[in-house]
């Protein structure tokens, strides 16, 4: 079941979305170019060997790129790193679909740190199961996984259209989508399937991702939403004749002009009429029409 795409619009443009793929593309073009001899040096000197971040072995010094005692930063360098174009093909697609959207809940900054802590927390999943073990880690996959756990906490309900056995493309509730690619994980591990894949890394960053987008998301957006902008809002409106008075009109939020719509919770369908600390105009009061910011 792969996605195509979401059906969950955002209200920022996404720019630290944008830069890690670009990050990570460059990074493969780049080491896809060197030998295989290259290649295997680079994933040596730059892939998270659990042995290494432990302080069990030590790389060769003519092999270590980072001086002693920051071999920690080869977590970082190898979630940039990736073992082939179906390991990248994969991963900046769930990137680009998913990843969009938590960095509209949280922020550009956050985001950034939100998908290295991840990435950090995978890194460390992954070494614990076997602290001596000195094959080298590589690849986004961790970070993502965080960023798919995310998801699934903030957008549950939203449309996702997936490619289904090659052969059928439908919309699916993403928490059905991100579900199954976890048990899928859970499962794969527990199986002893694919032995060059790191399963536990995958599943330790989707927990760190669920456990930190609540300290992470802005505080009025909601968990469980459904990946509108807002249930809708309301305005009373006379009738043009008749005895009853007034009616009720719906109004379409792709209707309404307004500054920073990311953070307003008049967005997700509150009319409180108060002030919102961060929007540059108030929040919607109940029965009054349309603003333009």
């Amino acid at each position: 079941m792969l996605p195509i795409k979401d059906d969950n619009p955002t209200t920022i443009t996404p720019w630290v979305t944008y830069g890690l793929i670009a990050i990570n593309v460059a990074v493969f073009l780049v080491t896809v170019s060197l030998s295989p001899q290259g290649n295997t040096l680079a994933t040596l000197q730059y892939g998270a060997i659990p042995a290494v971040l432990f302080g069990h072995a030590d790389l060769p010094p003519q092999l270590a790129v980072f001086p002693p005692g920051y071999e920690f930063l080869t977590i970082f360098s190898s979630m940039f790193m990736h073992g082939g174009w179906m390991h990248i093909g994969g991963n900046m697609l769930y990137l680009w679909v998913f990843g969009n959207n938590v960095e509209d809940a949280m922020g550009h900054f956050r985001f950034l740190i939100f998908y290295l802590l991840c990435g950090v927390a995978a890194a460390l999943g992954h070494g614990l199961l076997d602290t001596q073990s000195q094959v080298p880690m590589i690849g986004a996959s961790g970070a993502l996984a965080g960023v798919l756990g995310a998801y699934f906490l903030l957008y549950p309900k939203a449309r996702i259209l997936v490619w289904f056995f090659w052969v059928f493309i439908f919309y699916v509730p993403a928490v059905f989508v991100l579900g199954f690619w976890f048990v899928t994980q859970v499962f794969n591990f527990s199986s002893g399937a694919g032995g060059g894949i790191a399963w536990v890394a995958h599943i330790a960053g989707f927990i760190a991702g669920v456990a930190l987008i609540p300290l992470f998301k802005h505080r009025n957006v909601p968990l469980w939403h459904d990946g509108s902008h807002a249930p809708g809002l309301w305005r009373v409106s006379p009738r043009p004749s008749g005895p009853q008075g007034t009616r009720r009109q719906h109004i379409k939020l792709t209707d309404i002009k307004y500054r920073r719509p990311t953070l307003g919770c008049c967005l997700r369908g509150r009319t409180c009429g108060k002030t919102c600390p961060n929007e540059a105009q108030p929040h919607w009061p109940v029965g009054q029409g349309t603003r333009t910011g």
